[in-house]
């Protein structure tokens, strides 16, 4: 296949023949008959069949059809003895949503003009977490693509998209997706979002997807209805019945997911949401085996494939070197730490960083867990996470705001909304020029004060049952115990909702966010030049604690000078003697006026950082 097509082969859904035609294969072992129905129309409304075939069982719960007639466009669905039409569950798009039929699609009718992009080397990853319905105000992978270059010129090297697979109705974060295999159709066709792609390469950007393999949506999920032993209902999670991992045809479907997306698009990389929600009790856990998939499937081809896990566990084993099994995990003790040095707020899981706060972003800085087999208060003392000192220093993604840390607050605030300027700025430069790979959220580089909040769109059946359960979580919250302080919190399934998370692109030309943006675009040039190349060499980092708020940090450099971390994480002035640290060039610090501090002796003032190189 030449290189600049892309089209990954499958054992399922609609694959276009070469010598015309489409075949159809269906999993559906708990369907007597399947009906393979062809149709047409302009909307879910006027839809007619135009044609059905009987499907032919071909063995252990597989269907089959051909249709010489079918092609690119063709509309279908799957008719069950009931009568009950059901989308196909590998669909790669659904343009009436996910309660109508799917598309056939040529994977291969997307020319791609950077072809021959293989991506860029771990250590060198900035990401920027986006939400394709909000960042801007079209709320498609377009509105995206035309902001590449306001991205590409920050500084960032990644893009990482909230999920797209395709969830029911106008708007939602993406972690209700019923279709794995296709791109919400809200967003964008699956060319368009191949444009972003492409686009994104063209500009020296890799493109990230967060997918979710642990649950699927509530509403517009069929599996249930023809595949039952897709789940296994003696397993539940927080989304209900568990996916039942232990079956060959379930593993099949999520292997191929993740190659789907890395082959099929082009994505960089993928970011498995709460992987610790996979119950998997095979003697190869399915997150190696995708791994091991993944790796194998792209060796030799001298592209660079991320993986990345989200893992509340602070489980270790699936992590490696990079490019190995998966190169990282997101670090939420280093959000939860730090959000509580800057807020001071001790309710929910923040109750756990509450006690030696400082002590802990050491470990955090040094050793990437903060939660290494201790016991969690907030889990009633349930040891939590394994020792991860031994791990490289790029297998944490640091942050201090994203889509959870934001949105699941009740009025989505952003961290600029809570605490001074100042403090801010001082986990700005702390997270930015660490080795750790950083994070930014969208609109965070010009301190956008705008909330994201939680937003989706389900039918009417399930509305007022999701914003009684959101309500009912804030009830242990200060502030929520009251019944009509909950009933302010925003309704998910208002338009308002959405559209005041929209980032206002207008905003940035405001001078405060025109020099915050430019404060921004400077770090990162300093990472690029300064820190970058040091990151591969760096060992685990040293610490030593002075005063209430001090910290120092020293990474080791194998290949290079030292990387060595100053601060005063304060809102007060410490006077506590600096430990000795053998710095030499400051690279940045925040305020600015403390750049000589360490030279000249004098006390560290309020929420201070210093980067320097070691001497």
């Amino acid at each position: 296949m030449p290189r600049d097509r892309a089209r990954h082969s499958m054992p399922f859904g609609a694959t276009l023949l070469t010598w015309g035609g489409v075949r159809f294969d269906l999993w559906a072992p708990d369907a007597e008959a399947v009906t393979l129905e062809i149709v047409a129309g302009e909307s879910p409304h006027g839809l007619s069949v135009v044609r059905g075939l009987s499907m032919a069982a071909v063995g252990e719960g597989w269907w089959r059809a051909e249709d010489a007639e079918a092609g690119p466009g063709t509309l279908y669905r799957y008719r069950l003895p009931d009568g009950l039409a059901v989308p196909d569950p590998c669909s790669r798009f659904q343009p009436f949503d996910v309660h109508g039929p799917s598309q056939v699609v040529d994977p291969t009718a997307f020319s791609w003009r950077h072809g021959d992009w293989r991506g860029r080397p771990w250590h060198e990853t900035v990401l920027y977490e986006l939400h394709p319905g909000t960042f801007t105000t079209e709320g498609t992978f377009d509105g995206v693509l035309r902001r590449l270059e306001h991205l590409a010129d920050l500084g960032v090297t990644a893009i990482e998209l909230m999920p797209v697979a395709d969830f029911p109705g106008r708007w939602n974060w993406g972690y209700d997706g019923v279709l794995l295999f296709a791109p919400d159709s809200t967003y964008g066709a699956p060319d368009e979002l191949k444009r972003l792609i492409d686009a994104a390469h063209g500009r020296g950007l890799m493109v990230f997807l967060d997918v979710v393999y642990n649950h699927f949506g509530p509403e517009g999920n069929y599996l249930h209805v023809h595949a039952h032993r897709f789940f296994d209902e003696a397993l539940h999670t927080p989304w209900g019945a568990a996916i039942d991992f232990s079956r060959d045809e379930v593993r099949a479907f999520f292997v191929h997911n993740a190659l789907f997306w890395l082959e099929e698009y082009r994505f960089d990389g993928l970011r498995f949401d709460a992987v610790h929600a996979i119950r998997d009790s095979r003697p190869e856990h399915i997150l190696d085996e995708i791994a091991r998939r993944v790796r194998a499937h792209f060796e030799g081809t001298g592209r660079h494939v991320h993986l990345v896990l989200e893992n509340d566990n602070n489980a270790v084993r699936f992590l490696g070197a990079p490019g190995a099994r998966y190169d990282a995990q997101w670090n939420d003790d280093y959000h939860h730490v730090l959000h509580h040095l800057l807020t001071g707020e001790t309710h929910g899981y923040y109750e756990d960083y509450g006690r030696g706060p400082m002590d802990r972003l050491s470990r955090v800085l040094s050793e990437g867990f903060d939660y290494q087999g201790a016991p969690s208060p907030h889990r009633d003392g349930c040891p939590r996470g394994a020792p991860s000192g031994d791990l490289p220093v790029t297998a944490m993604v640091n942050f201090v705001q994203n889509h959870d840390q934001v949105g699941n607050r009740a009025f989505g605030e952003r961290l600029t909304a809570l605490v001074s300027h100042d403090a801010v700025e001082a986990a700005l430069v702390l997270l930015l020029l660490a080795p750790q790979p950083p994070m930014l959220f969208m609109g965070e580089e010009w301190g956008c004060r705008q909330p994201f909040l939680f937003h989706v769109d389900f039918s009417e059946a399930l509305r007022q049952a999701i914003r009684d359960g959101r309500r009912d979580e804030f009830a242990r919250f200060p502030g929520f115990t009251d019944p009509e302080a909950r009933a302010r919190i925003p309704d998910p399934f208002l338009a308002a909702t959405r559209d005041d998370s929209c980032l206002d692109w207008d905003a940035v030309t405001d001078g405060a966010a025109t020099t915050r943006l430019a404060w921004i675009k400077g770090l990162l040039a300093t990472r690029r030049t300064a820190i970058m190349p040091l990151i591969p060499g760096l060992r685990p980092g040293q610490s030593r604690r002075f005063g209430d708020r001090g910290l120092t940090v020293t990474w080791r450099g194998t290949r290079g000078p030292d990387l060595i971390v100053v601060m005063n994480l304060g809102a007060d002035l410490c006077t506590a003697p600096v430990p000795a640290v053998a710095t030499g060039p400051v690279l940045a610090a925040t305020p600015a006026t403390a750049r000589s501090a360490l030279r000249d002796g004098r006390p560290l003032p309020p929420w201070t950082v210093i980067w320097a190189r070691g001497s």
